[in-house]
């Protein structure tokens, strides 16, 4: 799903709006990761949870007095912002059976913001670290049960990794 091949969708720059067009698979993954995100930022926000602590980090590490104090004046806008954005995500996708999407500047900001979110997100979860091969990990994971969470899970991670670097392209081309 992440390599760009047949079916997987491409933002190409068109005038002042970034376009692409979803296969009916593609919104249901898109609208399912975005509604996670979303989920896990209201009813599941926990600081225990190392994604929650991965989306919101310390400031000062050092200091988790001074990151505290911070947190508490900063956490509900940061929160409100990551909420909106995985909620442009959703308010832009097209209906089940696929569609054009259409992004202006802002709201191909957005889109990067919440994609870059669940990447995030999802990393955490399958811990995934900068050192890690995706390629080999996925070869991995399909050898071990093809059928598996972790396949689907690694898949979806890519694509959006393919879905993120394709939008960066198109917003600055």
């Amino acid at each position: 799903m992440g390599d760009g091949g047949p079916g997987v969708s491409m933002f190409r720059r068109q005038g002042e709006y970034c376009v692409a067009t979803f296969a009916p698979d593609e919104v249901r993954v898109l609208r399912k990761v975005a509604s996670e995100v979303v989920g896990l930022l209201t009813d599941g926000f926990d600081h225990t949870d190392p994604v929650v602590a991965r989306l919101f980090p310390d400031t000062y590490p050092e200091s988790p007095g001074d990151s505290a104090e911070l947190r508490r004046y900063t956490e509900g806008d940061l929160k409100t912002g990551k909420v909106d954005q995985a909620g442009a995500v959703l308010a832009m996708l097209p209906p089940a059976t696929g569609g054009q999407v259409r992004l202006d500047g802002e709201a191909a900001e957005a889109w990067l913001r919440a994609i870059n979110d669940a990447r995030l997100a999802m990393g955490v979860r399958l811990e995934i670290s900068a050192e890690t091969d995706l390629g080999d990990e996925l070869d991995d994971a399909v050898l071990h049960d093809p059928t598996s969470s972790r396949v689907f899970q690694l898949s979806v991670y890519a694509y959006l990794g393919y879905l993120q670097e394709s939008l960066l392209g198109a917003l600055l081309d």
